[in-house]
């Protein structure tokens, strides 16, 4: 009975080594790396096919650079068949390996036996094409999707209840201490821990403190209460920091919490003073293919942080050498007239002190425009039309020389199934990912310097197929030239030593 099957796909050395083999029927390894070992010795007749015979199998081979994409089959199979499939095996490889080399086979050998599953079945080739092998082993699944949205929602509202609950009884504590009775959250072991002396501080001196309510302690804080003594602490200033939300003072996310793009994109210093500055700039920028800027937008602010009480009382002294045309906007709790007059910061009632150990913004700016002048990064994408594809240029220009941008990542998107991009002249380094369909132009720093750069390559495709082109970048230079000069204490002027940090961060910044 004639068998009409594929026995094994394997990629081996140009000595016969086997790197990644996938066999389609039952056999045992000894004879797997004999029918590999045996191959190379049998093309070497001097004459140029695509396939070798034996008495019992047939070799379809095609050569990978340094390697060999080998189909061995039985010799009564349909060759015409076996070498379409054979094409099919060559264009899932550079899907998964960057280089056709031994380590990066190895590397990605998972990956690519999980394809060549999708390409044959038991030994006969399946009805598939090079963007179905993708689908199938990305197993994309939109029931999976939901199910995992519904359930960061469900995990979301769990939450959000637990710190109502939790708010309710440290209400109910705080009423019990207003109203001369014992604190039910102190009554029992651990030491009797202390009360949060801190956030009474803060709250003293940056607020009236609230009314006394007359409403009595419910019964049931008693018991759950326990189980907040040891945490009583932090929920005192969670509270604190809420109130202070309420009156539009706005609080950066401290330690514990989930931090930002800036805490996560730039580490932030080791050595810092009492009194700490950071500086935080946002860049969300849209511009149109050929040309214009279809709008920019930069957010600013300045947060300080004080970890000594006796720098508590201090002005800032701003220095602004914008020359762009900000619109800045002080805290409802800084003395803006004095802001306006002397570029100073400090509090309407000088004898307040800033809150303790919380980063609080008191100074923020916003800058929108259209000139196409202010892009600090220009961005431009020439995808050519040639007679294999797409022949693409693309290139960037610092504009904003003062500036040192690190970490530079120009994504373009690519088309799928089409195989890596040829990649020719390149300033940098690149990245291909082939389950996000993207290449990556990587700059590790773009200054003054190295203002300019270019990348080409070619692939199959359209022109519209490249677009939108998305740039991230982190700095630690400032965009818009507002810094803080000095800190001085409120009674004498004495000079008080600060710490600083400055990034400048990309929100959205994309090329449509």
């Amino acid at each position: 009975c004639a068998m009409f099957v594929l026995l094994a796909a394997a990629v081996c050395t140009k000595a016969g080594k086997a790197i990644v083999s996938r066999q389609f029927v039952e056999m045992t390894r000894t004879r797997v790396e004999g029918l590999l070992a045996a191959f190379p010795k049998l093309m070497n007749t001097g004459k140029q096919h695509t396939f070798v015979e034996t008495e019992s199998v047939r070799y379809v081979y095609q050569p990978l650079e340094k390697l060999y994409m080998v189909l061995v089959t039985t010799k009564n199979s349909n060759i015409l068949e076996d070498l379409e499939t054979l094409r099919l095996f060559s264009r899932v490889i550079p899907e998964y390996c960057r280089v056709l080399e031994e380590g990066e086979i190895s590397d990605h050998c998972f990956d690519l036996i999980f394809a060549f599953d999708e390409i044959v079945a038991l030994g006969y080739r399946e009805n598939v094409n090079l963007a179905q092998i993708r689908t199938f082993t990305e197993m994309d699944s939109h029931e999976e999707k939901v199910f995992r949205a519904v359930r960061e929602t469900q995990e979301r509202e769990a939450k959000a209840e637990m710190r109502r609950k939790a708010k309710e009884l440290q209400q109910a504590r705080r009423d019990a201490d207003r109203s001369g009775k014992k604190s039910p959250g102190f009554s029992g072991g651990f030491g009797s821990m202390s009360s949060s002396s801190n956030a009474t501080i803060i709250t003293d001196t940056l607020m009236e403190p609230e009314k006394p309510k007359a409403s009595p302690v419910p019964a049931r804080a008693s018991g759950p209460s326990k189980a907040l003594k040891l945490s009583a602490r932090g929920k005192e200033v969670d509270d604190f920091v809420d109130k202070l939300k309420s009156e539009g003072q706005v609080i950066m996310p401290t330690s514990g919490k989930r931090p930002t793009e800036a805490s996560k994109s730039l580490p932030s210093p080791i050595n810092t003073e009492s009194v700490h500055l950071r500086c935080e700039e946002k860049i969300s920028l849209t511009c149109g293919r050929d040309g214009g800027l279809q709008n920019m937008e930069v957010l600013g602010m300045i947060t300080l942080r004080v970890a000594d009480e006796k720098n508590g009382r201090i002005r800032l002294t701003i220095n602004n050498g914008d020359k762009k045309g900000v619109q800045l906007q002080t805290h409802p709790n800084v003395d803006k007239k004095l802001f306006t007059t002397d570029s100073v910061l400090g509090l309407k009632n000088p004898d307040k002190s800033f809150p303790l150990n919380n980063d609080v913004g008191v100074l923020k700016w916003r800058l929108q425009t259209t000139d196409e002048t202010l892009i600090p990064l220009t961005i431009n994408c020439w995808p050519s039309e040639s007679a294999t594809g797409c022949d693409v240029n693309i290139e960037y220009e610092l504009q904003e020389e003062a500036l040192e941008l690190n970490d530079v990542v120009i994504s373009i998107p690519v088309p799928a199934g089409v195989g890596a991009p040829v990649i020719g002249d390149l300033d940098g380094e690149y990245r291909h990912d082939s389950r996000r369909n993207v290449l990556e132009w990587c700059l590790p720093v773009v200054d003054v310097n190295n203002k300019t750069g270019s990348l080409e390559f070619s692939v199959a495709g359209q022109p519209n197929d490249f677009f939108p082109v998305n740039v991230s970048f982190i700095s630690k230079g400032n965009y818009c030239d507002i810094t803080v000069a000095k800190v001085c204490q409120v009674d004498g002027q004495v000079p008080v030593r600060f710490s600083s940090e400055t990034s400048f961060l990309v929100d959205k910044y994309e090329i449509l």
